[in-house]
């Protein structure tokens, strides 16, 4: 059984705009530099204004979650002004970027390897990068912890690239070691969850 059958909630999440980090091409993946720097972009803005505007589905009842980085603050704040939410904007820590240990500041080329090694061990810690199985187990406390605080209530979770794809397998029930094979998303994009046919 998938996971989301056993929400009562409905669930939406978004991946930040374009962050400085994305324009630089580096991986910011850890507190120390990303909770008050690589912020949005001129261009990571314009994305999050366009995205939630045609993001007819959510309105002003929607509870937004999001990381506390930097770049997902921003992308959060500026959707719940744009959507009037009634609810002030929660951040949460299970959000975050998946930690990438020691590539840290490094490329962003760097991320291949770590997703090559992914598809054959969920449980590896190379570069003391943190496991899939790390990351789902603290989605899988954020979500029951969003049921046990909400129902019947749409939320829209901000988050980051590698984050939401691990959370897509969460909610499905694909392995997570197939992560990269279910859908991707750009930067600012918004998407009902779960995604059918992963």
């Amino acid at each position: 059984m998938a996971f989301a059958d056993a929400l009562c909630n409905q669930y939406w999440v978004m991946r930040h705009g374009e962050s400085l980090a994305n324009r630089q091409k580096l991986i910011v993946s850890q507190p120390q530099n990303g909770l008050q720097d690589y912020g949005l972009s001129a261009r990571g803005q314009s994305q999050v204004e366009t995205s939630v505007r045609q993001a007819h589905a959510l309105s002003e009842d929607t509870v937004i979650v999001c990381s506390d980085f930097l770049r997902t603050r921003q992308t959060a704040e500026r959707a719940a002004v744009l959507l009037g939410t009634r609810t002030p904007v929660q951040t949460d820590v299970l959000l975050r970027e998946r930690d990438f240990g020691a590539l840290e500041l490094g490329s962003t080329d760097h991320y291949r390897a770590v997703w090559a090694l992914d598809v054959d061990d969920p449980s590896h810690a190379c570069w003391d990068v943190e496991p899939i199985m790390a990351v789902v187990a603290r989605l899988q406390t954020l979500l029951l912890a969003l049921e046990a605080r909400y129902a019947g209530r749409q939320l829209l979770l901000v988050s980051h690239g590698d984050i939401l794809q691990i959370l897509q397998t969460v909610m499905t029930g694909v392995s997570p070691s197939a992560h990269r094979s279910v859908p991707h998303l750009g930067t600012a994009e918004i998407r009902r969850m779960p995604v059918e046919d992963v």
